[in-house]
């Protein structure tokens, strides 16, 4: 089993990407950089937290896409 983020780190994850959704790719290290720049204050472990919440939100939303382009293609072939 994968570790569990807590709902601090979630619900700063989604109110920036809320914010500022077109700042952030599935690239790690560009995400952590956008975090790094967004939240003053933040520590580091907090911040790699966050920035690999939104990574792996971000990843999942275009597979998801992706899947989803596909099957319409099936459909309309």
């Amino acid at each position: 089993m994968g570790k569990v983020k807590t709902e601090q780190i979630k619900h700063l994850g989604k109110e920036l990407m809320a914010r500022f959704p077109g700042k952030f790719t599935t690239n790690f290290d560009e995400n952590k950089r956008t975090v790094d720049e967004l939240t003053k204050g933040a520590t580091t472990r907090v911040r790699n937290k966050i920035a690999g919440y939104i990574t792996r939100t971000m990843a999942l939303a275009q597979s998801s896409s992706e899947m989803d382009t596909e099957i319409e293609e099936e459909i309309v072939d």
